[in-house]
């Protein structure tokens, strides 16, 4: 009796992988292709899209969504419309022979089009401290305030901008690494780098009244908010969403040109709808415009110059702080350890 249950057993495992059953991976059975008019796929572009069907099984329907929401196929054209660029999952559900199964792409999806050209225009020079490692720079009520990184160095100051008296001044912990600020509601926040903290101080007396820490993202670089929610960058490719009250990131974009990844996003800074950001490491000194419901990037800015206008000690370090002042309608930006701010005007090429 054991033998005849051994060979009955044997025999539906054999029929089952024959015909593609419940232990068969749907990979081996199908494939999902996409193509369009050039190596990369691009935002609102139309692509042709089949499912490879590897053992000819009889399909009796299929159903394709991105990211999780369905999407319709009219004639094997799919169209890129999804409202974030970056990495991208299409999923197929196929049904055959009684059977439901499921396969996945991942592809990249960048901007439509190439990001616009910008430079600047000197209005001001003002003084900075050169022991300064700028990490956060915000207007507040026409107050300036700044966030400096470095163990042992690391500061939370609001001050005079055209004077650079201190008003009021935080110490860090020596432990930690100071990184981007950003107010809101009568509030400060603050990032440090690797810690995985950050802190929330009251404007007036900068007496801490929280802390939280990070969700997803791999660590704390640039802070700046658009009067209801908070935008974080980690040193990825990834902007993520906190809400203020909880903290809590929300969502994230990615940041993508029409044929690049941007990554180690730095300082940042919101202003008429758009994030503006520094980028650590580039190679040059430009900052970048950012679509904040997207993640496209739609504008570069060339600071280059601007660094050569500073005192050249050996500290001197990259462009890092940009602050939008709503009074006058002008950017200030400054660099890590630079003995001057510059009041400008960025202007499109």
């Amino acid at each position: 009796m054991k033998t005849l249950k051994f060979l009955t057993y044997s025999a539906l495992t054999i029929l089952l992988a024959s015909c593609g059953g419940a232990n068969t991976p749907a990979s081996s059975l199908f494939e999902i292709q996409i193509s369009g008019k050039n190596a990369k796929f691009h935002q609102n572009e139309t692509v042709d899209i089949n499912l490879k069907n590897k053992k000819n099984k009889t399909i009796s329907s299929i159903t394709y969504s991105i990211d999780g929401e369905k999407v319709d196929i009219k004639e094997n054209k799919l169209t890129l419309d999804m409202p974030k660029v970056g990495s991208k999952t299409i999923t197929a559900e196929i049904k055959y022979d009684d059977t439901v199964a499921e396969i996945s792409k991942k592809i990249i999806v960048f901007a439509s089009k190439s990001p616009n050209i910008y430079t600047y225009e000197v209005i001001n020079e003002y003084p900075h401290n050169p022991n300064y490692f700028t990490q956060g720079l915000e207007f507040y009520k026409d107050t300036l305030y700044e966030g400096t990184g470095k163990r042992g160095k690391s500061v939370l100051v609001k001050l005079d901008y055209k004077t650079g008296t201190i008003y009021k001044e935080h110490k860090l912990k020596n432990t930690q690494f100071g990184e981007g600020i950003t107010i809101l509601n009568n509030k400060i926040y603050q990032l440090t780098w690797q810690s995985n903290i950050g802190f929330v101080y009251d404007v007036d007396t900068f007496k801490e009244i929280d802390q939280f820490t990070y969700g997803k993202s791999k660590e704390g670089w640039g802070f700046c908010n658009d009067g209801e929610k908070l935008y974080k960058s980690d040193g990825s490719e990834k902007i993520w969403t906190l809400n203020p009250e909880t903290l809590i990131e929300e969502s994230a974009i990615e940041i993508y040109t029409n044929s690049k990844k941007l990554v180690k996003i730095n300082e940042l800074e919101y202003a008429d709808g758009k994030i503006y950001a520094n980028t650590w490491q580039s190679g040059q000194d430009v900052a970048v415009i950012i679509d904040p419901k997207s993640g496209v990037v739609e504008g570069i800015i060339n600071f280059n110059g601007l660094k050569d206008k500073v005192t050249k000690t050996d500290d001197v370090d990259v462009l890092n702080g940009i602050a939008y002042n709503p009074t006058t309608k002008t950017f200030f930006v400054t660099g890590k350890n630079w003995d001057k701010m510059f009041e400008v005007n960025i202007i499109k090429k």
